[in-house]
Protein backbone atom coordinates (compact mmCIF):
# COMPACT_ATOMS: atom_id res chain seq x y z
CA UNK A 1 0.00 0.00 0.00
CA UNK A 2 1.67 3.38 -1.14
CA UNK A 3 1.91 5.94 2.09
CA UNK A 4 0.43 9.51 1.70
CA UNK A 5 0.65 10.38 5.38
CA UNK A 6 3.51 10.98 8.35
CA UNK A 7 2.03 9.84 11.09
CA UNK A 8 4.77 10.34 13.69
CA UNK A 9 4.71 13.98 12.73
CA UNK A 10 0.98 14.07 12.82
CA UNK A 11 1.26 12.82 16.30
CA UNK A 12 3.54 15.13 17.77
CA UNK A 13 1.94 18.32 16.13
CA UNK A 14 -1.51 17.49 17.15
CA UNK A 15 -0.04 16.55 20.85
CA UNK A 16 1.49 20.44 20.74
CA UNK A 17 -1.44 21.81 19.38
CA UNK A 18 -3.88 20.68 22.16
CA UNK A 19 -0.93 21.40 25.14
CA UNK A 20 -1.59 24.82 23.47
CA UNK A 21 -4.84 24.89 23.73
CA UNK A 22 -5.21 24.01 27.69
CA UNK A 23 -2.52 26.90 27.95
CA UNK A 24 -4.60 29.52 26.39
CA UNK A 25 -7.44 28.95 29.09
CA UNK A 26 -6.16 29.00 32.39
CA UNK A 27 -8.11 26.36 34.37
CA UNK A 28 -9.20 23.70 32.19
CA UNK A 29 -9.88 22.86 28.65
CA UNK A 30 -12.92 20.87 27.41
CA UNK A 31 -11.74 19.23 24.39
CA UNK A 32 -14.82 17.81 22.18
CA UNK A 33 -13.08 14.52 20.22
CA UNK A 34 -15.42 14.10 16.81
CA UNK A 35 -14.81 10.53 14.98
CA UNK A 36 -13.42 7.91 16.70
CA UNK A 37 -10.62 7.31 18.96
CA UNK A 38 -10.15 3.67 18.99
CA UNK A 39 -10.26 1.76 15.50
CA UNK A 40 -10.60 4.73 13.07
CA UNK A 41 -10.33 2.57 9.76
CA UNK A 42 -12.15 5.65 7.78
CA UNK A 43 -9.16 7.92 8.50
CA UNK A 44 -6.61 5.02 7.24
CA UNK A 45 -8.42 4.50 4.49
CA UNK A 46 -9.12 7.99 3.10
CA UNK A 47 -5.45 9.45 4.10
CA UNK A 48 -2.87 6.29 3.81
CA UNK A 49 -0.19 5.98 6.63
CA UNK A 50 -2.76 7.37 9.12
CA UNK A 51 -3.13 4.18 11.87
CA UNK A 52 -6.53 3.32 13.05
CA UNK A 53 -5.25 3.62 16.81
CA UNK A 54 -3.05 7.16 16.23
CA UNK A 55 -5.73 9.25 17.85
CA UNK A 56 -5.46 7.65 21.19
CA UNK A 57 -2.20 7.28 21.07
CA UNK A 58 -1.50 10.63 20.94
CA UNK A 59 -4.40 11.26 23.62
CA UNK A 60 -2.12 8.28 25.70
CA UNK A 61 0.52 10.48 26.15
CA UNK A 62 -1.40 13.12 27.84
CA UNK A 63 -2.75 10.76 29.91
CA UNK A 64 -1.66 12.04 33.12
CA UNK A 65 -3.34 15.77 32.18
CA UNK A 66 -6.46 14.53 30.84
CA UNK A 67 -10.31 12.54 31.87
CA UNK A 68 -13.15 11.26 29.62
CA UNK A 69 -16.55 11.82 29.48
CA UNK A 70 -18.62 9.56 27.32
CA UNK A 71 -22.08 10.84 25.94
CA UNK A 72 -24.44 8.70 24.49
CA UNK A 73 -28.10 10.29 23.39
CA UNK A 74 -30.82 8.93 25.04
CA UNK A 75 -33.16 8.64 21.72
CA UNK A 76 -29.96 5.97 20.22
CA UNK A 77 -30.43 3.76 23.31
CA UNK A 78 -34.11 3.43 22.96
CA UNK A 79 -34.15 2.48 19.48
CA UNK A 80 -30.75 0.35 19.92
CA UNK A 81 -28.93 2.05 17.74
CA UNK A 82 -26.42 0.05 16.19
CA UNK A 83 -22.64 1.34 14.70
CA UNK A 84 -22.32 0.32 10.92
CA UNK A 85 -18.88 -0.40 10.99
CA UNK A 86 -18.64 -3.54 14.33
CA UNK A 87 -22.53 -3.95 14.51
CA UNK A 88 -22.25 -3.39 17.78
CA UNK A 89 -25.24 -1.01 19.67
CA UNK A 90 -24.07 2.38 21.23
CA UNK A 91 -25.02 1.12 24.71
CA UNK A 92 -22.35 -1.75 24.45
CA UNK A 93 -20.37 0.45 22.28
CA UNK A 94 -19.83 2.69 25.54
CA UNK A 95 -19.32 -0.51 27.92
CA UNK A 96 -16.24 -1.63 25.19
CA UNK A 97 -15.10 1.65 25.15
CA UNK A 98 -14.62 1.86 28.48
CA UNK A 99 -12.88 -0.91 28.89
CA UNK A 100 -10.80 0.42 25.75
CA UNK A 101 -9.53 3.70 27.71
CA UNK A 102 -9.00 1.78 30.84
CA UNK A 103 -6.54 -0.56 29.58
CA UNK A 104 -4.66 2.41 28.40
CA UNK A 105 -4.80 3.85 31.93
CA UNK A 106 -6.76 6.51 30.56
CA UNK A 107 -9.16 8.08 33.24
CA UNK A 108 -13.09 7.70 32.72
CA UNK A 109 -15.11 10.41 34.59
CA UNK A 110 -18.14 9.48 33.84
CA UNK A 111 -20.95 8.95 31.07
CA UNK A 112 -23.56 11.67 30.27
CA UNK A 113 -26.72 10.88 28.62
CA UNK A 114 -28.02 14.14 26.73
CA UNK A 115 -31.52 14.80 25.63
CA UNK A 116 -32.63 13.04 28.60
CA UNK A 117 -36.49 12.66 29.49
CA UNK A 118 -39.17 10.60 31.90
CA UNK A 119 -40.47 7.15 30.56
CA UNK A 120 -37.36 6.03 28.90
CA UNK A 121 -37.50 2.49 30.48
CA UNK A 122 -34.57 1.62 28.20
CA UNK A 123 -32.57 4.13 29.11
CA UNK A 124 -33.00 3.85 33.12
CA UNK A 125 -32.42 0.51 32.69
CA UNK A 126 -28.75 0.96 31.04
CA UNK A 127 -28.23 3.68 33.53
CA UNK A 128 -28.56 1.17 36.38
CA UNK A 129 -25.99 -0.98 34.88
CA UNK A 130 -23.40 1.70 34.24
CA UNK A 131 -24.36 2.63 37.85
CA UNK A 132 -23.76 -0.96 39.42
CA UNK A 133 -20.36 -1.54 37.41
CA UNK A 134 -19.51 1.65 39.40
CA UNK A 135 -19.65 4.25 36.43
CA UNK A 136 -21.18 7.68 37.43
CA UNK A 137 -23.76 8.50 35.44
CA UNK A 138 -24.81 12.30 34.54
CA UNK A 139 -28.28 13.58 32.82
CA UNK A 140 -28.69 16.36 30.37
CA UNK A 141 -31.93 17.25 29.36
CA UNK A 142 -34.16 18.74 26.19
CA UNK A 143 -33.16 22.55 25.40
CA UNK A 144 -36.10 24.20 23.61
CA UNK A 145 -35.00 26.30 20.51
CA UNK A 146 -31.16 24.78 21.01
CA UNK A 147 -29.01 25.95 19.09
CA UNK A 148 -30.93 28.85 18.02
CA UNK A 149 -32.18 30.55 21.42
CA UNK A 150 -28.85 31.45 23.10
CA UNK A 151 -30.05 33.94 25.83
CA UNK A 152 -32.62 30.56 27.33
CA UNK A 153 -29.81 27.95 26.35
CA UNK A 154 -27.35 29.77 28.58
CA UNK A 155 -29.44 30.15 31.65
CA UNK A 156 -30.55 28.27 34.36
CA UNK A 157 -33.51 26.85 32.62
CA UNK A 158 -31.02 25.75 29.83
CA UNK A 159 -27.55 24.78 30.45
CA UNK A 160 -28.22 25.41 34.42
CA UNK A 161 -30.97 22.34 34.63
CA UNK A 162 -28.41 19.52 33.51
CA UNK A 163 -26.18 18.34 36.02
CA UNK A 164 -22.81 18.84 36.30
CA UNK A 165 -20.26 16.47 35.74
CA UNK A 166 -17.61 16.50 38.65
CA UNK A 167 -14.32 16.70 36.63
CA UNK A 168 -10.50 17.16 38.43
CA UNK A 169 -7.93 17.28 35.62
CA UNK A 170 -7.02 20.76 33.54
CA UNK A 171 -8.23 18.19 30.14
CA UNK A 172 -11.67 16.72 29.58
CA UNK A 173 -11.94 15.11 26.30
CA UNK A 174 -15.80 14.55 25.37
CA UNK A 175 -16.31 11.87 23.39
CA UNK A 176 -19.11 9.31 22.05
CA UNK A 177 -20.02 5.81 20.67
CA UNK A 178 -20.99 7.76 17.31
CA UNK A 179 -21.98 11.14 15.71
CA UNK A 180 -25.15 13.03 17.07
CA UNK A 181 -24.71 12.22 20.71
CA UNK A 182 -24.44 15.60 21.73
CA UNK A 183 -20.62 16.16 23.14
CA UNK A 184 -20.65 19.55 22.02
CA UNK A 185 -23.49 20.50 24.00
CA UNK A 186 -22.33 18.73 26.95
CA UNK A 187 -18.80 20.76 26.69
CA UNK A 188 -20.90 24.15 26.35
CA UNK A 189 -22.99 23.33 29.31
CA UNK A 190 -19.93 22.56 31.15
CA UNK A 191 -18.52 25.93 30.67
CA UNK A 192 -21.26 27.38 32.21
CA UNK A 193 -21.79 25.49 35.40
CA UNK A 194 -18.18 26.08 35.44
CA UNK A 195 -18.29 29.36 35.04
CA UNK A 196 -21.01 29.33 38.07
CA UNK A 197 -18.29 27.57 40.64
CA UNK A 198 -15.88 29.99 39.64
CA UNK A 199 -14.09 27.98 37.22
CA UNK A 200 -12.38 29.29 33.82
CA UNK A 201 -12.97 27.11 31.41
CA UNK A 202 -12.40 26.80 27.99
CA UNK A 203 -13.69 24.71 24.76
CA UNK A 204 -11.66 23.70 21.99
CA UNK A 205 -12.83 21.13 19.04
CA UNK A 206 -10.76 17.81 17.54
CA UNK A 207 -12.79 16.86 14.48
CA UNK A 208 -10.87 14.77 12.20
CA UNK A 209 -13.40 15.29 9.08
CA UNK A 210 -13.53 18.05 7.45
CA UNK A 211 -10.21 18.82 6.52
CA UNK A 212 -10.13 22.96 7.35
CA UNK A 213 -7.16 23.75 5.01
CA UNK A 214 -7.72 21.34 2.07
CA UNK A 215 -10.08 22.31 -0.82
CA UNK A 216 -13.84 21.87 -0.27
CA UNK A 217 -14.20 19.46 -3.11
CA UNK A 218 -11.09 17.48 -2.41
CA UNK A 219 -11.90 13.73 -2.27
CA UNK A 220 -11.02 13.71 1.79
CA UNK A 221 -13.38 16.07 2.22
CA UNK A 222 -16.37 14.54 -0.27
CA UNK A 223 -15.66 11.19 1.40
CA UNK A 224 -16.74 12.60 4.90
CA UNK A 225 -19.57 13.69 3.78
CA UNK A 226 -19.94 10.10 1.82
CA UNK A 227 -19.28 8.94 5.28
CA UNK A 228 -21.95 11.35 7.66
CA UNK A 229 -25.34 11.11 5.33
CA UNK A 230 -27.21 9.56 7.18
CA UNK A 231 -26.43 12.81 9.76
CA UNK A 232 -27.10 14.91 6.49
CA UNK A 233 -24.09 16.54 7.08
CA UNK A 234 -22.94 19.37 4.46
CA UNK A 235 -19.15 20.58 3.85
CA UNK A 236 -19.59 24.03 3.74
CA UNK A 237 -16.93 27.17 3.25
CA UNK A 238 -16.49 28.99 6.85
CA UNK A 239 -18.41 32.19 6.09
CA UNK A 240 -17.27 33.51 9.83
CA UNK A 241 -13.60 32.54 9.01
CA UNK A 242 -14.12 33.83 5.39
CA UNK A 243 -15.48 37.63 6.91
CA UNK A 244 -12.53 37.61 9.71
CA UNK A 245 -9.81 36.91 8.19
CA UNK A 246 -10.69 37.10 4.29
CA UNK A 247 -9.46 33.47 4.52
CA UNK A 248 -11.70 30.43 2.76
CA UNK A 249 -11.39 26.98 5.03
CA UNK A 250 -13.77 24.25 5.01
CA UNK A 251 -16.17 23.24 8.10
CA UNK A 252 -19.75 21.79 7.72
CA UNK A 253 -23.11 22.63 8.79
CA UNK A 254 -23.53 22.01 12.22
CA UNK A 255 -20.36 23.59 13.73
CA UNK A 256 -21.70 26.43 11.55
CA UNK A 257 -25.17 26.72 12.95
CA UNK A 258 -23.99 26.07 16.34
CA UNK A 259 -20.89 29.03 16.69
CA UNK A 260 -23.28 31.33 17.42
CA UNK A 261 -24.36 29.79 20.68
CA UNK A 262 -20.64 29.28 21.77
CA UNK A 263 -20.30 32.98 20.86
CA UNK A 264 -22.62 33.99 22.81
CA UNK A 265 -21.62 31.70 25.79
CA UNK A 266 -18.40 33.04 25.86
CA UNK A 267 -19.50 36.55 25.66
CA UNK A 268 -21.66 36.01 28.67
CA UNK A 269 -19.23 34.33 30.52
CA UNK A 270 -15.93 36.47 29.89
CA UNK A 271 -17.20 39.71 28.24
CA UNK A 272 -15.95 38.67 24.41
CA UNK A 273 -15.15 35.24 22.30
CA UNK A 274 -12.09 33.91 22.47
CA UNK A 275 -13.09 32.85 18.48
CA UNK A 276 -13.87 34.51 15.37
CA UNK A 277 -15.35 31.48 13.45
CA UNK A 278 -15.53 27.27 14.07
CA UNK A 279 -12.35 27.02 12.49
CA UNK A 280 -10.61 28.78 15.11
CA UNK A 281 -12.30 26.34 17.38
CA UNK A 282 -10.44 23.19 15.55
CA UNK A 283 -6.79 21.75 17.12
CA UNK A 284 -7.05 19.35 13.89
CA UNK A 285 -3.23 19.04 12.30
CA UNK A 286 -3.98 16.10 9.67
CA UNK A 287 -4.10 18.60 6.45
CA UNK A 288 -0.31 19.44 7.64
CA UNK A 289 0.72 16.00 8.05
CA UNK A 290 -0.05 14.87 4.19
CA UNK A 291 2.92 13.93 2.19
CA UNK A 292 1.78 12.65 -0.91
CA UNK A 293 -1.87 14.45 -1.95
CA UNK A 294 -2.18 12.06 -5.18
CA UNK A 295 -2.16 8.64 -2.95
CA UNK A 296 -4.89 10.19 -1.11
CA UNK A 297 -6.86 11.25 -3.45
CA UNK A 298 -6.96 7.79 -4.52
CA UNK A 299 -7.61 6.31 -1.61
CA UNK A 300 -10.81 8.75 -0.92
CA UNK A 301 -12.29 8.01 -4.16
CA UNK A 302 -12.64 4.73 -3.57
CA UNK A 303 -14.05 5.35 -0.23
CA UNK A 304 -16.74 7.49 -1.71
CA UNK A 305 -17.50 4.63 -3.69
CA UNK A 306 -17.19 2.15 -0.97
CA UNK A 307 -19.93 4.60 0.86
CA UNK A 308 -22.09 4.56 -1.86
CA UNK A 309 -22.86 0.97 -1.84
CA UNK A 310 -22.92 0.58 2.04
CA UNK A 311 -25.69 3.30 1.84
CA UNK A 312 -27.74 1.42 -0.82
CA UNK A 313 -27.32 -1.84 0.62
CA UNK A 314 -28.56 -0.06 4.07
CA UNK A 315 -31.57 1.23 1.78
CA UNK A 316 -32.11 -2.54 1.12
CA UNK A 317 -31.97 -3.47 5.02
CA UNK A 318 -34.29 -0.45 5.98
CA UNK A 319 -31.63 0.88 7.64
CA UNK A 320 -31.50 3.92 5.20
CA UNK A 321 -33.87 6.48 3.27
CA UNK A 322 -34.02 6.47 -0.60
CA UNK A 323 -32.76 10.21 -0.02
CA UNK A 324 -29.67 8.92 1.61
CA UNK A 325 -28.98 6.67 -1.46
CA UNK A 326 -29.58 9.70 -3.84
CA UNK A 327 -26.94 11.78 -1.97
CA UNK A 328 -24.58 8.91 -1.76
CA UNK A 329 -24.92 9.41 -5.65
CA UNK A 330 -24.73 13.17 -5.83
CA UNK A 331 -21.20 12.82 -3.73
CA UNK A 332 -20.05 10.10 -6.33
CA UNK A 333 -20.89 12.35 -9.14
CA UNK A 334 -19.55 15.58 -7.64
CA UNK A 335 -16.09 13.48 -7.21
CA UNK A 336 -16.77 12.63 -10.84
CA UNK A 337 -17.02 8.68 -10.35
CA UNK A 338 -18.88 5.61 -10.84
CA UNK A 339 -19.01 2.15 -9.92
CA UNK A 340 -17.05 1.66 -12.90
CA UNK A 341 -14.17 3.41 -11.16
CA UNK A 342 -13.68 0.60 -8.56
CA UNK A 343 -12.23 -2.92 -10.38
CA UNK A 344 -13.08 -5.18 -8.07
CA UNK A 345 -16.84 -4.72 -9.07
CA UNK A 346 -16.00 -5.47 -12.33
CA UNK A 347 -14.17 -8.92 -11.53
CA UNK A 348 -17.33 -9.96 -9.03
CA UNK A 349 -20.05 -8.97 -11.44
CA UNK A 350 -18.26 -11.00 -14.60
CA UNK A 351 -17.63 -14.42 -12.40
CA UNK A 352 -21.24 -13.93 -11.10
CA UNK A 353 -22.33 -13.55 -14.58
CA UNK A 354 -20.32 -16.37 -15.64
CA UNK A 355 -21.43 -18.97 -12.77
CA UNK A 356 -25.25 -17.99 -12.52
CA UNK A 357 -24.44 -17.77 -8.77
CA UNK A 358 -23.16 -15.28 -6.47
CA UNK A 359 -19.56 -14.98 -6.49
CA UNK A 360 -16.84 -12.59 -5.06
CA UNK A 361 -13.77 -10.56 -5.83
CA UNK A 362 -10.70 -9.27 -3.79
CA UNK A 363 -8.32 -7.40 -5.35
CA UNK A 364 -4.03 -8.53 -3.80
CA UNK A 365 -2.00 -6.05 -3.12
CA UNK A 366 -0.33 -6.33 -6.38
CA UNK A 367 -2.95 -5.90 -8.64
CA UNK A 368 -3.73 -9.51 -9.12
CA UNK A 369 -7.74 -10.17 -9.26
CA UNK A 370 -8.99 -13.22 -7.23
CA UNK A 371 -12.63 -14.56 -7.64
CA UNK A 372 -14.94 -17.06 -5.71
CA UNK A 373 -17.91 -18.76 -6.48
CA UNK A 374 -20.74 -20.60 -4.78
CA UNK A 375 -19.12 -23.92 -4.57
CA UNK A 376 -20.31 -27.34 -2.96
CA UNK A 377 -19.40 -26.85 0.83
CA UNK A 378 -18.19 -22.97 0.59
CA UNK A 379 -19.80 -19.60 0.00
CA UNK A 380 -18.53 -16.98 -2.44
CA UNK A 381 -17.42 -15.17 0.15
CA UNK A 382 -14.57 -18.01 1.69
CA UNK A 383 -14.25 -19.45 -1.32
CA UNK A 384 -12.52 -16.22 -2.17
CA UNK A 385 -10.80 -15.88 0.95
CA UNK A 386 -8.94 -19.45 0.67
CA UNK A 387 -8.43 -18.76 -3.32
CA UNK A 388 -6.69 -15.70 -2.05
CA UNK A 389 -4.52 -17.41 0.56
CA UNK A 390 -3.75 -20.08 -2.18
CA UNK A 391 -2.30 -17.25 -4.43
CA UNK A 392 -0.28 -15.11 -1.64
CA UNK A 393 1.36 -18.16 -0.59
CA UNK A 394 2.32 -19.56 -4.23
CA UNK A 395 -0.18 -22.64 -3.83
CA UNK A 396 -1.52 -24.36 -7.21
CA UNK A 397 -5.32 -23.45 -7.36
CA UNK A 398 -6.57 -27.06 -7.56
CA UNK A 399 -4.96 -28.31 -4.54
CA UNK A 400 -7.80 -28.50 -1.18
CA UNK A 401 -6.54 -26.82 1.30
CA UNK A 402 -9.44 -28.58 4.02
CA UNK A 403 -10.45 -32.03 2.74
CA UNK A 404 -14.15 -32.59 2.47
CA UNK A 405 -13.35 -35.14 4.91
CA UNK A 406 -13.45 -32.03 7.31
CA UNK A 407 -15.87 -30.01 5.76
CA UNK A 408 -18.72 -32.09 5.65
CA UNK A 409 -19.54 -32.80 9.69
CA UNK A 410 -19.14 -29.25 10.19
CA UNK A 411 -21.78 -28.79 7.27
CA UNK A 412 -23.69 -31.60 9.12
CA UNK A 413 -23.40 -29.90 12.65
CA UNK A 414 -24.73 -26.80 11.12
CA UNK A 415 -27.60 -28.02 9.32
CA UNK A 416 -28.85 -31.17 11.25
CA UNK A 417 -27.94 -29.99 15.07
CA UNK A 418 -27.92 -26.44 15.10
CA UNK A 419 -30.89 -25.63 12.74
CA UNK A 420 -29.06 -23.62 10.27
CA UNK A 421 -31.05 -23.74 6.67
CA UNK A 422 -27.95 -22.61 4.94
CA UNK A 423 -25.74 -25.21 4.25
CA UNK A 424 -22.90 -23.45 2.88
CA UNK A 425 -20.11 -22.87 5.07
CA UNK A 426 -19.38 -18.70 6.12
CA UNK A 427 -16.14 -17.43 5.97
CA UNK A 428 -15.16 -17.72 10.16
CA UNK A 429 -16.07 -21.81 9.51
CA UNK A 430 -13.89 -22.27 7.19
CA UNK A 431 -10.64 -20.49 8.66
CA UNK A 432 -11.52 -22.28 11.72
CA UNK A 433 -11.20 -25.62 9.74
CA UNK A 434 -8.18 -24.15 7.94
CA UNK A 435 -6.52 -23.53 11.46
CA UNK A 436 -7.00 -27.21 12.24
CA UNK A 437 -5.82 -28.29 9.02
CA UNK A 438 -2.76 -26.70 9.65
CA UNK A 439 -1.51 -28.13 13.06
CA UNK A 440 -0.95 -30.78 10.89
CA UNK A 441 -0.57 -29.74 7.02
CA UNK A 442 2.75 -27.53 6.20
CA UNK A 443 0.39 -26.59 2.90
CA UNK A 444 -2.87 -25.26 4.90
CA UNK A 445 0.16 -23.63 7.46
CA UNK A 446 1.38 -21.74 4.92
CA UNK A 447 -2.10 -20.31 3.51
CA UNK A 448 -2.66 -19.28 7.39
CA UNK A 449 0.74 -17.13 7.59
CA UNK A 450 -0.77 -14.90 4.29
CA UNK A 451 -4.03 -13.64 6.26
CA UNK A 452 -2.05 -10.55 7.46
CA UNK A 453 -1.59 -9.72 3.94
CA UNK A 454 -5.05 -9.60 2.94
CA UNK A 455 -5.58 -5.77 4.78
CA UNK A 456 -5.95 -3.34 2.86
CA UNK A 457 -7.30 -5.49 -0.33
CA UNK A 458 -10.38 -4.39 -1.93
CA UNK A 459 -13.17 -7.12 -2.17
CA UNK A 460 -16.87 -6.73 -3.47
CA UNK A 461 -19.44 -9.24 -3.72
CA UNK A 462 -22.63 -9.87 -6.19
CA UNK A 463 -24.92 -10.04 -3.43
CA UNK A 464 -24.93 -8.94 0.13
CA UNK A 465 -23.25 -10.90 2.37
CA UNK A 466 -24.45 -12.37 5.91
CA UNK A 467 -23.33 -10.33 9.22
CA UNK A 468 -20.40 -13.59 9.94
CA UNK A 469 -19.18 -13.14 6.77
CA UNK A 470 -18.67 -9.07 6.75
CA UNK A 471 -17.53 -9.65 10.08
CA UNK A 472 -14.54 -11.83 9.24
CA UNK A 473 -13.60 -9.36 6.43
CA UNK A 474 -13.79 -6.37 8.60
CA UNK A 475 -11.83 -8.33 11.13
CA UNK A 476 -9.32 -9.35 8.38
CA UNK A 477 -8.79 -5.48 7.26
CA UNK A 478 -10.04 -5.57 3.97
CA UNK A 479 -12.39 -2.85 2.34
CA UNK A 480 -15.70 -4.99 1.71
CA UNK A 481 -18.71 -3.80 -0.49
CA UNK A 482 -21.70 -5.57 -1.33
CA UNK A 483 -24.14 -4.99 -4.33
CA UNK A 484 -27.81 -4.10 -2.80
CA UNK A 485 -29.23 -7.55 -4.00
CA UNK A 486 -29.98 -10.19 -1.82
CA UNK A 487 -28.87 -14.18 -2.10
CA UNK A 488 -32.18 -15.72 -3.83
CA UNK A 489 -35.37 -15.10 -1.80
CA UNK A 490 -33.84 -14.93 1.71
CA UNK A 491 -34.92 -11.72 3.78
CA UNK A 492 -32.48 -12.18 6.75
CA UNK A 493 -29.10 -11.96 6.61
Amino acid sequence: MKIGFDNEKYISMQSQKILERIGRFGDKLYLEFGGKLFDDYHASRVVPGFLPDTKINMLSQLKDSAEIILAIFSGDIERNKIRSDNDIGYDREVLRLIDAFRSRDLYVSGVVITRYSDKQPAVDSFAGQLERLGVRVYRHYPIEGYPKNPKFIVSDEGFGRNDYIETTRPLVVVTAPGPGSGKLAVCLSQIYQEFRRGVRAGYAKFETFPVWNLPLNHPVNLAYEAATIDLDDMNMIDPFHLEAYGVSTVNYNRDVESFPVLNTIFTHIYGESPYKSPTDMGVNMIGNCITDDAVVCAAARQEIIRRYYQTACAFKRGRAEKEQVYKAEFVMSRAGLSVDDRPVVAAALKRAEQEGSPAMAIELPDGSMITGKTGTFMGPAAGALVNALKKLAGINEDIDLISPIILDPIRQLKTKHFGSENPLLHSDEVLYALSICAATSPTAALAMKQLPKLRGCEAHSSVMLTRADQSVYRKLGMNLTNEPNRSGNRLYL
